[in-house]
């Protein structure tokens, strides 16, 4: 019986998530949110039965995709699989939804890899190459917007802007992590929704103001901050390491920093508005409040500062 059921569930889930392939393949709009809900089936399933008959579910749906556009469908039919299949065994598991976040990160930036390498080597597109070519076709479009405004001394200007649009490219993966990061917790949010309405759960992150990062992501935080001040070969991978493990880890601490406003804000019963507040200036004015929120978080962290508040109020 319980076979038997298991088989339905997975041809049913199995369903869900070609209907929603389906979906993204054709409505190019909706590719972005079916990024998230993609993993969706494989969250549910594998969170009922755990990952092993979940692997059969994404064999078949990779078999599936064979049927049509291979070069789309595969890579995204693995990229959210992987994904999926990670979270719903975390919830399977019991673990706590940042440790479950966690895994849902690892697995998205897995898949983004993948789709990489599909890329670079199956459809042989270059992605050097194409960066390249963008690169140079932003630069001559800024030169002929600033040539409509005479503006005629575009030196300083251009190189300004090749420099930013350098550093992009060294960050690719920073910006790869982030967007794995981003779409696991979106996953993972709505999955909680729906296994609590399905299967009765209470299933839900905890208030914002819990976080805590491990204490070990400082020193690799300093680690990497030492490194900075050396003079390395931009063009090393060892530089290319180094720049993005410092700008993760500080994103991180920057995290840790909101946190910390949040918890002092309840703390002191402060309205609610004031450390949403806080989160929009951050965003809205990096260069005066973002590494301020940064010093915050490594505070917080390194020292447990909530930790001494908390006693305090004992």
């Amino acid at each position: 019986m319980n076979q038997s059921k298991q088989m339905t569930d997975g041809a049913l889930f199995t369903g869900i998530f070609i209907l929603l392939l389906l979906m993204a393949r054709f409505i190019p709009a909706f590719i972005v949110i079916a990024i998230f809900l993609l993993p969706i089936p494989f969250v549910l399933y594998t969170f009922k039965y755990s990952w092993k008959p979940s692997l059969l579910m994404l064999a078949a749906a990779i078999l599936f995709t064979l049927f049509f556009e291979t070069s789309v469908t595969l890579p995204l039919t693995v990229l959210v699989g992987i994904a999926g299949i990670l979270i719903g065994t975390a919830i399977h598991q019991g673990l706590s939804p940042y440790e479950t976040w966690g895994r849902g990160a690892i697995g998205f930036i897995a898949g983004l890899l993948f789709v990489v390498l599909f890329i670079q080597l199956v459809l042989q597109i270059n992605w050097l190459e194409e960066i390249d070519i963008m690169v140079n076709d932003s630069m001559e479009m800024s030169q002929e917007i600033m040539g409509q405004y005479g503006i005629t001394d575009q030196t300083q200007a251009q190189e300004l802007l090749k420099d930013q649009i350098e550093l992009m490219q060294d960050l690719f993966p920073v910006v790869l992590a982030l967007i794995a990061i981003v779409f696991a917790f979106l996953t993972q949010w709505v999955s909680y929704k729906l296994i609590n309405r399905l299967e009765n759960r209470q299933f839900r992150f905890p208030p914002f103001r819990s976080l805590r990062f491990p204490v070990v992501i400082i020193w690799v935080y300093f680690v990497a901050l030492l490194f900075t001040f050396i003079d390395l070969d931009p063009n090393s991978v060892f530089y290319l390491a180094v720049i993005n493990i410092f700008t993760l880890t500080g994103v991180l601490m920057t995290i840790q920093g909101l946190s910390f406003i949040f918890f002092y804000a309840n703390y002191k019963k402060w309205s609610k508005a004031i450390p949403i507040l806080s989160v929009v200036l951050t965003l809205l004015l990096p260069f005066l409040l973002l590494y301020f929120v940064r010093i915050i978080g490594i505070i917080d962290l390194g020292f447990g500062l909530r930790d001494r508040i908390a006693q305090r109020k004992k």
